[in-house]
């Protein structure tokens, strides 16, 4: 019989406290950065708190993943080798990586993750990295279901990880070359400086303006909550939230929601799915999606290749918040509203003015419709008022909003020589404690009160279940049974560690091709002769250096693919009558910088190619 599919909730975590609360909150794994190589450089941590928050998780069966996923440059290679030989030694569970130089550094069999920067496009591709030993593969943002089932049916194998809620990049993730040719700041050396986030132009040859000062692509933030059991039969294993530079708050909130529906699909196919971890998670507050930053919600790609659905948010790249009403009049300092949500002292409040531009205030009070703001405002009747700072929400999640907790079941037994304590969880560890005890008889019932100190588990992280009291009318000192119930709890809890299995990095198959043909350009980021020799062992001869290791060229370069078409959501699509309005060639302007558009119809693509001043 086929055993059921285990399925991790993968979350985001900036720092040691925001990757624990990860884990009470419902986290099976949590992905957090390395002191240094991670794709977010404001988001390193030390070896020494990601052991902190390793020692955490596998209490709970929980996994720790650090992220390793930047070019690496030949002269760092030897601190690169040695950071992996720390983060073995501490119990990593896995290393999220894009440079495959990796497998031909001096490094200890710890599993590896192919990133998202590994750009997995294609089936084969997927099998390529499989064939290398990497133990998980990162699918792209941009795949549809019928995309990701086709990788799963390659690599049947190899866990299948994907993204379901955060922030999307316009482009092919590792495929970005923006903010490295325009500000010399690489997306794939940690420092992205979201280009796409930029107001731009949309001009013509002439230079006539089509669209003018837009966030034209700045997309709008992932949520496929409502596509958990689809994307688990497409083959997907472990669902990630995007999110490291996110707030302790940000990631309560959204583990917690994710959590419910992951634990709903699990538990509709149990003989098809099990979870990736153990423990029950109690909260204090209601998970709401709408309540955490979000600039408007998208399902991209997943349900179809090419969506009518708009994917952008063209007129602010921050969250806007929830609309919560209209206003009725506005006097300066004085605002009656037409409320759908309860305002309170020091909210937040925002509104889009008749230019299209996002502003924003704060409301120093609230009686009831009447909103006295900070500062003056001039709004008119009927516009939309949404709220992106719930300052009595925000107060509620700064204090502790959740307890992870695994339910044991507790045995008391006499002995030959006293008695003992038998703990156990429904997963599998189980422990023992005795104690010397002569058996006297007990002068009253202790029944109850020995089931109050056995149930007293405390500051630790288990819950009594259920007890078993088999000790009859035997006398036993209620202060010798809660040091047996210590004993015992620490025992268990050491089994627990124990038993943690660890995945490791499985053999590089020879014979595995790299099926991209013998070249590659800038667009396979190789930075180091590590590596060169990888992609040359598997039949690539010719091979272009990453843009980061080569000498700066003044000349067009493309930087950007992408799924997103800027022609399809604004309706003037190529293949459609109404995209004959726009000419063929069109071009993005911010600032100093332009970008050329070319459109592949066919593979309903679009690309983005910076044009240098020529001044």
């Amino acid at each position: 019989m086929k055993q059921p599919r285990k399925i991790e909730l993968l979350a985001p975590a900036k720092n040691a406290e925001t990757a624990l609360e990860a884990i009470r909150h419902g986290a099976d794994a949590v992905y957090i950065g390395a002191p240094s190589h991670g794709a977010r450089k404001a988001a390193a941590n030390t070896v020494e708190d990601i052991a902190r928050v390793t020692d955490y998780a596998h209490r709970f069966g929980a996994r720790v993943y650090v992220t390793l996923n930047t070019l690496i440059y030949p002269d760092e290679i030897r601190d690169v080798e040695r950071l992996v030989a720390r983060l073995y030694s501490i119990g990593t569970d896995a290393l999220i990586v894009q440079d495959l130089g990796l497998l031909r550094m001096d490094i200890p069999p710890i599993a590896l993750h192919a990133s998202t920067q590994c750009d997995i496009r294609t089936p084969r591709k997927a099998r390529f990295l499989a064939e290398l030993g990497f133990s998980q593969l990162v699918l792209p943002r941009e795949m549809t279901l019928e995309e990701m089932q086709a990788v799963s049916e390659t690599v049947p194998d190899t866990p299948l990880e994907a993204f379901v809620h955060g922030a999307l990049c316009v482009s092919y993730s590792g495929d970005c070359q923006a903010g490295f040719i325009t500000q010399g700041r690489s997306a794939n050396r940690g420092e992205c400086p979201q280009i796409c986030r930029h107001r731009f132009d949309l001009t013509d040859s002439r230079g006539n303006k089509l669209i003018e000062g837009r966030h034209l692509l700045s997309l709008r933030d992932l949520n496929r909550s409502e596509l958990i059991p689809e994307m688990l039969e497409a083959g997907v294993s472990s669902f990630k939230i995007e999110g490291r530079l996110k707030d302790t708050a940000y990631v309560k909130n959204v583990v917690a929601a994710y959590r419910k529906r992951i634990d709903e699909a699990i538990a509709g196919s149990p003989e098809k799915y099990v979870r990736g971890s153990f423990g029950v998670t109690d909260l204090s507050f209601v998970p709401d999606l709408n309540e955490s930053f979000n600039r408007g919600y998208t399902t991209y790609f997943t349900t179809s290749a090419r969506p009518t659905q708009k994917m952008a948010s063209m007129l602010s790249p921050k969250w806007t918040g929830r609309e919560v009403g209209e206003v009725v009049t506005c006097r300066g300092r004085s605002i009656k509203a037409r409320l759908s949500s309860q305002i309170a002292n020091g909210d937040g409040l925002g509104y889009f003015d008749a230019a299209g531009m996002f502003q924003g205030f704060k409301v120093n009070r609230a009686e009831g419709a009447d909103l006295f703001p900070a500062t003056p405002q001039r709004i008119a009747p009927g516009t939309k008022l949404y709220r992106n700072h719930n300052r009595l929400r925000e107060e509620e999640m700064e204090r502790p909003t959740a307890r992870r907790l695994i339910d044991v079941g507790l045995t008391l037994r006499p002995t030959r020589r006293g008695i003992a304590l038998d703990i156990s969880d429904g997963y599998g560890h189980r422990a023992s404690a005795s104690a010397d005890l002569p058996h006297e008889q007990a002068k009253k019932p202790q029944t109850e009160a020995r089931a109050d100190t056995l149930s007293r588990l405390g500051d630790t992280d288990f819950k009594a279940a259920s007890i078993d009291d088999r000790c009859g009318d035997i006398f036993i000192p209620l202060s010798r049974l809660a040091t047996l119930r210590r004993d015992a709890v620490t025992a268990l809890e050491t089994a627990i560690r124990a038993s943690h299995t660890y995945d490791y990095r499985g053999p590089e198959r020879t014979e595995a091709k790299w099926p991209e043909g013998k070249a590659l350009s800038y667009h396979d980021n190789v930075a180091n002769p590590k590596a060169e020799e990888l992609y040359r062992s598997h039949g690539v001869t010719e091979i272009e250096p990453a843009l980061e290791a080569q000498p700066k060229q003044r000349k067009e370069r493309r930087v950007m693919t992408t799924r997103y078409c800027l022609r399809r959501e604004t309706g003037h699509c190529l293949l459609t009558p109404s995209g004959r309005e726009w000419p063929r060639e069109l071009f993005l302007e911010s600032g100093p910088d332009r970008f050329r558009l070319e459109f592949d119809c066919k593979a309903c693509r679009m690309h983005l190619f910076y044009q240098p001043s020529t001044n």
